[in-house]
């Protein structure tokens, strides 16, 4: 294969990596230790920063490029590093746009956050979270571009890279696991493992450097373990504000199990949006729109005070506003409707104490009197006792890894000399430095694309300026220095010999390129069969011909589904088709808690809300068993 390259870690910062890689005219070749695509990036919940972008310029939003930067500094503290924040901030109008002129995405409405002086994060209106919106559409490009040029985009999943090949500063490739069998895959590397906030191993970064952190709960993955730190540190880098570990202040708390480990995120926008954040005594306690370490702090001072649990909880305003969230969480099973009598109820307290409570904050809400705990920004009208509201159980909860691996503003990463390593780049989550001590809502997905799109640009470069100069890649070199020898006596026989004197045989790294090409995948997830075992590699390489989908013809009652409503036993039923998802909930990208919410039950709406109906068709068409009783089928495909 042409030079190319290697990017680890198919979350959205390394889809962009991958696509900027392929734009610029280079060769790539996707690995990911999942058997999908998407990472966390498929989970963000608020939407994309973006300052002085075209949406905020179309709707009059004051912003300016320099004001987010600002923002940024003051949110990042004294850890930081204006090089990398302006990079994140003055380039972020264009990573917007370049989601929105090369993925065709929708990102027109925009919202205010935690922390930011203007509205500028960007959703789109379609019903689907932003995180997934995004991520999806680079996902679906990266696998027809595996499928029309396989010659140039490879996607390799279930590839756990186990270490990273230098020779002295030069890193010249990967060595990853695929089916118990170890490959090479040479070329510059760029690594967007993500982070470490579900980092619950023997060898756990979050003991080490957080361990008051260890117990709680995450929104991440199961796969957020801090591997490309672990690689990366092994060889030199640096890992640096490892200890600034973002722990969310509104996580959702199921009342079903509110010890669960791994627990879904109330997105920013809840706040944002007007939700205030009461006590057991139904009082205000901070600012809800202060940063979210902030947020958390105050929290956790109501724990002590024993004025737990803690609610978040939206007036009928914003709830029509969130219409989105309410209806998901609400059909998760982590957010209730109620009246302002069932609320006082829920909440414990009198229904003079909750009347005070709305009387103070319409107060400042029209300017009367300031907020005690100094909120500015207010969205939504007031409260009243006799209105309708949306009201959730919260705690802090393990959301993000603002620690990680040193690198320049080019994506580079540097060595224990503060020098660059040659052929070595580092994007996403794993890149430290970039929010330096908290994170602002909205710039996940940014710092994503972002430095994505920068170490695309740097690797490319490397890449380009190696081969103009005549330096290939090892085994390209190995190649060069065979001598082939036939003998006229023994018509047929070639003997191959090396320059160095190593006897006949055939080049590893060409046995590598040949095992490289039979992993090659063309599907962005796990393709779902009833016979087929997902652990084994070859069964899910390409997704299915949507044209060939067919709906079985056996009928069940929703009383029927109902019936298979357990961990062991899981049917769910979609848009009219039932599905058996027992033997997949590991499989599911979501993980398996999203799928265990919805046991026995019809999850129609909640699935609208997350995914396109072709990817029933595409990826879960083997584990349709059949349609719903009296439902006319709704997939669109």
């Amino acid at each position: 294969m042409a030079p190319r390259v290697i990017v680890v870690g198919a979350g959205l910062s390394g889809l962009s990596a991958a696509h900027t890689i392929y734009l610029a005219g280079g060769n790539v070749a996707l690995l990911d230790k999942n058997n999908f695509m998407g990472g966390n990036s498929t989970k963000a919940t608020s939407g994309i920063n973006g300052a002085l972008t075209q949406t905020q310029v179309d709707t009059k939003i004051g912003d300016s490029v320099k004001q987010f930067y600002e923002d940024t500094l003051k949110s990042a503290r004294d850890k930081a590093r204006p090089d990398l924040i302006k990079v994140l901030t003055y380039k972020s109008a264009a990573a917007v746009e370049w989601l929105q002129e090369v993925f065709n995405l929708d990102l027109t409405l925009v919202s205010r956050l935690g922390g930011h002086s203007f509205p500028r994060t960007h959703r789109g209106h379609d019903a689907k979270f932003p995180g997934m919106a995004i991520t999806y559409a680079l996902m679906q490009r990266f696998e027809e571009l595996a499928e029309k040029e396989p010659d140039r985009v490879q996607l390799i999943k279930k590839a756990k890279v186990v270490r990273i090949n230098r020779e002295g500063n030069s890193v010249t490739g990967v060595t990853y696991t695929f089916n118990g069998e170890e490959t090479v895959a040479e070329g510059p590397v760029i690594l967007a493992t993500g982070g470490y906030a579900a980092d619950f191993t023997e060898d756990s970064l979050l003991k080490k450097w957080r361990p008051d952190t260890f117990d709680l709960s995450t929104t991440n993955g199961a796969h957020a373990t801090g591997d490309g730190h672990k690689m990366l540190m092994k060889i030199g880098a640096n890992g640096i504000d490892m200890d600034k570990v973002q722990v969310h202040p509104t996580g959702l708390v199921d009342p079903k199990d509110p010890t669960a480990k791994t627990k879904f995120l109330a997105a920013e926008a809840l706040r944002g949006e007007g939700g205030l954040l009461l006590n057991s005594k139904g009082a205000r306690f901070t600012d809800e729109l202060e940063h979210r370490d902030y947020v958390s702090n105050k929290l956790w001072e109501e724990k002590e005070k024993n004025q737990w649990p803690i609610r978040l909880v939206l007036n009928s305003k914003a709830s029509g506003v969130l219409d989105f969230h309410t209806r998901h969480y609400s059909g998760r099973g982590l957010m209730k409707k109620m009246t302002g009598e069932e609320l006082v109820k829920d909440i414990g307290c009198s229904a003079d104490e909750l009347k005070q409570t709305f009387k103070d904050y319409n107060k400042y809400y029209d300017g009367e009197e300031k907020d005690p705990f100094g909120k500015k920004y207010y969205h939504n009208g007031h409260f009243d006792i006799n209105d309708t509201f949306h009201v959730a159980l919260m705690e802090p909860v393990l959301h993000f890894t603002m620690g990680g691996i040193e690198i320049n503003d080019q994506a580079q990463c540097l060595n224990e000399q503060g020098k660059p390593f040659d052929g070595l780049f580092v994007c996403g989550e794993l890149a430290g430095g970039v929010h330096g001590a908290n994170r602002l809502g909205g710039s996940s997905l940014l710092g994503c694309v972002v430095y994505g799109r920068v170490a695309g640009d740097s690797a490319s470069k490397y890449l380009f300026q190696r081969v103009l100069n005549g330096s290939t890649s090892v085994a390209a070199q190995r190649l060069g220095q065979i001598s082939l020898h036939i003998d006229p006596s023994q018509p047929g026989k070639v003997s191959v010999e090396w320059a160095q004197g190593v006897g006949a045989g055939s080049s590893s790294g060409s046995s590598d390129e040949q095992r490289m090409r039979q992993q090659s995948q063309q599907s962005a997830g796990p393709v779902m069969t009833q016979n087929g075992d997902s652990s084994d590699p070859a069964k899910v390489s390409k997704p299915n011909d949507i044209s060939q989908f067919k709906v079985p013809d056996q009928e069940y009652s929703l009383e029927e589904v109902a019936k298979h409503n357990k961990k062991e036993d899981l049917w769910i039923a979609v848009k009219g088709v039932v599905m058996n998802v027992t033997d997949w909930v590991d499989e599911h990208p979501g993980g398996p808690q999203a799928l265990f919410s919805h046991m026995g039950k019809d999850a129609s709406e909640e699935f609208e809300m997350l995914h396109d109906d072709e990817v029933i068709p595409k990826y879960a068409a083997g584990i349709v068993i059949g349609r719903v009783k009296g439902q006319e089928i709704t997939l669109e495909y």
